[in-house]
């Protein structure tokens, strides 16, 4: 119980959780990251979003510059959550969330 407590509060911490009209409005000025697996990602994602799965996040981080904002989408917000956690502890600053994730998304998206 304590452990979950810890791990809501650092989540919450480390990051802003963004509704899709806040997203969408500072997206284009930021680095958008789908944490999704790639086969998930080629299914359909948001339009401009950079695919960087959490399984090979801690890898790949480099590729993320740490003089933008970073916003950070799944497929609802759990694992986007994780990975801001990995990125503030990286050094990483201003980095968002998209609150409920993909699957409640309904601006502009691309399929491979």
């Amino acid at each position: 119980m304590i452990y979950q407590g810890y791990q809501y509060y650092t989540r919450k911490k480390a990051s802003t959780v963004l509704t899709e009209e806040e997203f969408r409005k500072g997206m284009r000025k930021a680095q958008l990251i789908d944490v999704r697996e790639k086969n998930v990602f080629d299914g359909g994602h948001i339009l401009g979003a950079r695919n960087i799965p959490y399984t090979l996040f801690k890898t790949r981080m480099v590729e993320i510059r740490k003089d933008q904002p970073i916003y950070l989408y799944d497929q609802g917000r759990a694992v986007s959550a994780r990975a801001a956690v990995k990125l503030r502890r990286a050094g990483y600053e201003d980095i968002y969330c998209l609150k409920g994730g993909y699957e409640k998304w309904t601006g502009k998206t691309k399929r491979k």
